[in-house]
Parts: structure tokens; sequence; C-alpha cells
């Protein structure tokens, strides 16, 4: 399974510059970047997708949408806008839950 966030991220391997945490989400700037300002917000626990969320995930949804619009209303404040990004099936290169809050144009 492609799972950087709990593999990488959550277990410490990779270091991260955190934005905003909480008990069970994890914002932080990307490690590889493809928008000038680029952040990543995640659950702690393994969900696979938006679209496997189950019952029991809704409390957690509500705590990770929470960040995102905090970490969102930041960006936004210092730059004047920004995207709020979440991908599935091919277009979700980990299997785990993320969003992107991003500025600008693409590095690449």
């Amino acid at each position: 399974m492609n799972d950087f966030y709990c593999d990488e991220v959550l277990s410490g391997k990779t270091k991260v510059n955190k934005v905003l945490e909480t008990k069970n989400v994890l914002a932080y700037y990307h490690t590889k970047p493809f928008y000038p300002v680029h952040i990543v917000a995640i659950p702690k626990k393994h969900i696979p997708s938006l679209i496997t969320l189950e019952e029991s995930d809704h409390e957690l949804l509500l705590e990770l949408m929470g960040v995102i619009k905090k970490v969102a209303a930041m960006v936004t404040e210092e730059n004047g806008a920004c995207r709020v990004i979440t991908n599935l099936g091919d277009y979700q290169e980990s299997k785990h839950l993320h969003w992107h809050i991003v500025f600008g144009k693409p590095l690449r």
C-alpha cells in the first residue's frame, strides 16, 4: 500500500514543518511543494480516501474540516486567495485521505 502519510509523516521518519495540529489532525507544509504555498491536511487515523469515510468518522471529518478552514483562512488572509483540493482514484497518489491548501501558479 502506498501511504506516505502513515509510513513517513505520522511515523516521524519524515520531518515536517507543522502549520496546525489538533488531537486527530495535522496540517503541514508539503515536503515537495507543487505551489508557492502548499499545505497538506491529514487525519492522524488512516482513512484511504474521501469516499471510504464511514459513519464513525463523522466527528473526525468535522475536526479535519475545521483545521482546513483555519488554514485556508490564514492562506487567504496572507495571499488574497487559495484553493482547497482533494484527489480520488487514480488522481490520488497516496492512499490516505488528505487535502491540499494551495496558493499560486504550479511550480512545475
